[in-house]
């Protein structure tokens, strides 16, 4: 045992100056000897291996956190919406990697000069577009310790701990909505709902039990056309979904709605009893708890009903509205969701948590975990049978850390803390809405049952075609000035209006600014108005 004789698979290194004529095998992931660092350490060069001494770490989160300060200082935020023209960032970017070092001072600063111009600020206190997803403080430091971390969470055992506070968390989340039994339901964190709605549509197949994970569908005469039912607001993650599971989007049923927008039942019932009828099997339905367009809720306890009778698998995407249960007097929008067979919410979308963060839950961890679960030799562990192997119930094997920000969100906040906010962006919409309410010029859309308010310019005298043509020139000009970002739907064919507050960072002065720029925008000064202001000859 005097030695080791080098694998042919470990090429062994030449000698060199920089290993004083010794040879070595293997690869250096550290350097000890490091350079001395520069009286700036942003400006040093990295040394021949390894990594950055960590006092340029420190330096670079300090300039960082000067960025962060200036983009939020009130007195300087930048315009909402980036403005510049396709082709403006790249024509400023090298076409090729340097082969040479570049001071991190210069790559920063580049981040300042180059890239934030380039960036749409989603955690600017006037963004009202979509649906806000909002950072926070605990969410941000969490985000950098798991950066930091860098921990791989596909095995229990490659980060125990990023496994069990994942379970853990899902667990008090759950809870925390008011929903019943956390015990019974199995759940993950996903990067976005289009991720946690393709699980739950797989997990609808593999239960319908044709052996697609292994027998594939094409050209197969014993499994017939799978259909999937949703409103006709439901998310396109939808369609998404059906698209990579090889169901089609001719086979997403669009489900008429009611005056609310919300999915009608009876509606639902036909459409499957035809597809039945015709030999086609329904196979899953998509409820809605706060549709994308309007925040409509469809009525998931009848729809549950349904679901139950006929033994088709019920999906609740919640991904916006979900976290609303937060609020004890906003529980009841999740009524009926604990008899769904998978649900989802996003915590990026409007609990504060950095992208990306989407919750699912089953009540099936086994039927999930036999669509997805493949395990190559060397994932094999002794600990297999103890423990959650959270790479057996998705597509990705290697997953990120997600559930640290997550926990550090609900702990730093408390239930009470983000029930207070979430409240609070609920009434500035309401608010918001009364005043589109009384002015003869604008009118409401949608209900508001939460914090999208739906709306359009439509004064009298004015048609329709005509009114679609200004709220789309409208919300042109209103973006273009920076100071506010809103987006737009089409409601019963109609060009309309969207508010959606759910910044944590958005307070009454914001919402307030939103409908003074609407004003100015939507009734230009009269001409005599104009000329008035002209400057003297």
């Amino acid at each position: 045992m005097g030695g080791v004789t080098p694998s042919k698979f470990v090429p062994a290194m030449a000698p060199s100056a920089e290993t004083g004529g010794r040879r070595e095998s293997g690869v250096r992931l550290h350097c000890p000897d490091m350079m001395p660092l520069s009286s700036d350490p942003l400006s040093a060069p990295p040394p021949p291996l390894g990594d950055f001494d960590h006092a340029v770490l420190e330096a670079g989160v300090d300039q960082i956190l000067g960025l962060f300060r200036r983009l939020h200082d009130e007195g300087a935020l930048p315009p909402v919406l980036s403005m510049v023209t396709p082709g403006t960032i790249a024509s400023q970017i090298a076409l090729q990697a340097p082969a040479a070092p570049e001071p991190l001072r210069t790559i920063l600063g580049d981040i300042e000069s180059i890239i934030v111009p380039g960036i749409t600020q989603w955690h600017h206190p006037n963004f009202f577009a979509y649906f806000a997803n909002s950072s926070s403080v605990p969410s941000l430091l969490g985000e950098f310790v798991t950066s930091g971390l860098n921990a791989n969470a596909m095995l229990w055992v490659t980060s125990p701990a990023a496994t069990e506070l994942e379970q853990r968390v899902m667990e008090w989340l759950w809870t925390a909505m008011g929903l019943p039994n956390a015990q019974d339901w199995f759940g993950i964190i996903t990067d976005t709902a289009s991720m946690s709605t393709l699980l739950g549509i797989a997990a609808a197949r593999e239960a319908a039990g044709y052996d697609i994970r292994r027998k594939g569908m094409a050209g197969r005469s014993d499994v017939p056309v799978l259909r999937v039912y949703c409103s006709e607001h439901t998310h396109s993650s939808i369609d998404k979904a059906c698209i990579t599971l090889g169901i089609g989007t001719d086979n997403v049923v669009k489900i008429p709605v009611d005056d609310a927008f919300a999915m009608r039942v009876d509606a639902l019932e036909a459409a499957m009893a035809a597809d039945r009828a015709a030999g086609m099997r329904p196979l899953a339905v998509v409820a809605t708890v706060g549709a994308t367009s309007t925040s409509s809720i469809d009525p998931v306890p009848a729809i549950a009903d349904l679901c139950a009778r006929d033994r088709v698998w019920l999906h609740v995407d919640a991904a916006y509205a979900g976290v609303m249960g937060i609020a004890p007097e906003f529980r009841w929008v999740l009524d009926g969701v604990d008899r769904a067979d998978s649900v989802v919410t996003n915590p990026h979308k409007w609990l504060f948590t950095t992208m990306d963060c989407s919750a699912f839950w089953t009540r099936h961890q086994d039927v999930l975990r036999r669509a997805f679960s493949l395990v190559a030799e060397y994932l094999v562990t002794a600990r297999d049978s103890q423990v959650v192997n959270y790479m057996d119930y998705g597509v990705q094997l290697g997953r990120r850390f997600r559930a640290l920000k997550l926990w550090m969100v609900m702990r730093a906040f408390g239930t009470d803390g983000l029930a207070a906010r979430l409240r609070e962006h609920c009434l500035l919409a309401r608010d918001f809405a009364a005043r589109v309410d009384v002015d003869p010029s604008w009118t409401l859309s949608a209900p508001v049952p939460f914090s999208l308010v739906c709306f359009r310019y439509a004064p009298a005298g004015m048609s329709d075609a005509e009114a679609d043509a200004r709220n789309a020139e409208i919300l042109t000009a209103l973006n273009a000035a920076g100071h506010v970002y809103l987006s737009h739907t089409r409601l019963h064919g109609r060009y309309v209006l969207r508010l959606a507050i759910g910044n944590i960072l958005t307070m009454r002065e914001h919402v307030d600014l939103a409908w003074s720029e609407l004003q100015r925008v939507a009734v230009p000064p009269a001409p005599d108005l104009l000329v008035a202001d002209q400057p003297a000859k």
